[in-house]
């Protein structure tokens, strides 16, 4: 085994490269096991009926909770984080959706998958169409859903994923998630998480020498990753970290938002929380 200064992994003969590989698979396999059974568990919850009526605006016109299932029984519901003030949507969701894949697999299992906003569909089309999303997305702007399900709380926008079952007319929800466990749609964490630097973010644990820059600094609309990085907020110049049109903007700031929040990632505007 030989180690160097490059900070970079050992460099090792293939037989002992496949001895470790093997010991770390063992606890993959338990990993995978564990997650089989926490997915049979969930599917054990209990579920709640929604009986409040709800019109959403959608692509093509007015829509009710039922609507959104497009004939399916089961419906996953990401609630967006789109702020009526915002240009444009946040950076944190907008990374999550470029990782859903084709839905045509989803409808093969008699599952529908859309977006939730509170922004209304004026904000949301213009952007749907710069990201090239296909998704159906709706606007609770003007309705109860965002305050009803505590993803608009004091005036501060929130994510999250709901989960819904249909039973000819009623509608029930089974499941909520949110933070990492959003991460679920989130191919690139994946994919990072085998890369040999992992998501080179400053609160996973890596090897000294490993390349690591704070979270959310480094996110941008997938149409945004030409521009210089932004220079970091100050209190006198930029209270928070917004998803208009760039990552630091002069937006009005949620309430109670204050610097020391964005730098322990609790900001309302990048709600996909990338560490433990």
């Amino acid at each position: 085994m030989k180690s160097n200064d490059k900070g970079l992994p050992q460099i090792v003969s293939p037989a002992e490269w496949q001895t470790v590989r093997d010991q770390l698979m063992v606890k993959e396999r338990a990993h995978m096991r564990a997650g089989d059974a926490l997915a049979a568990e969930r599917r054990r919850l209990p579920m709640v009926k929604i009986d409040k009526e709800y019109v959403f605006d959608g692509p093509d016109g007015n829509a009710t909770l039922p609507d959104l299932f497009e004939g399916r029984r089961q419906l996953i519901l990401y609630h967006f984080m789109f702020d009526p003030r915002w240009d444009a949507g946040c950076a944190g969701c907008s990374f999550l959706v470029d990782g859903i894949g084709h839905l045509a697999h989803l409808h093969a299992r008699d599952v529908s998958l859309v977006l939730v906003s509170h922004a209304p569909q004026t904000k949301l089309k213009p952007f749907r169409q710069r990201m090239g999303w296909t998704i159906p997305w709706y606007s609770s702007f003007g309705n109860d859903f965002n305050v009803d399900f505590d993803m608009t709380r004091d005036g501060e926008e929130r994510s999250g994923t709901s989960v819904f079952l249909r039973d000819g007319d009623n509608v029930y929800r089974t499941y909520f998630t949110t933070n990492r466990g959003d991460e679920t749609y989130m191919s690139t964490w994946k994919l990072l998480d085998l890369a040999p630097f992992g998501r080179q973010e400053s609160w996973e644990d890596s090897p000294e020498g490993w390349p690591q820059t704070p979270p959310y600094e480094w996110w941008r609309h997938h149409d945004r990753y030409a521009e210089p990085p932004a220079a970091p907020p100050t209190s006198e110049t930029h209270s928070h970290y917004c998803q208009c049109s760039k990552l630091l903007c002069s937006c009005p700031p949620p309430r109670r938002l204050r610097l020391s929040r964005l730098r322990l990632g609790r900001n309302r505007h990048l709600q996909t929380i990338p560490f433990p």
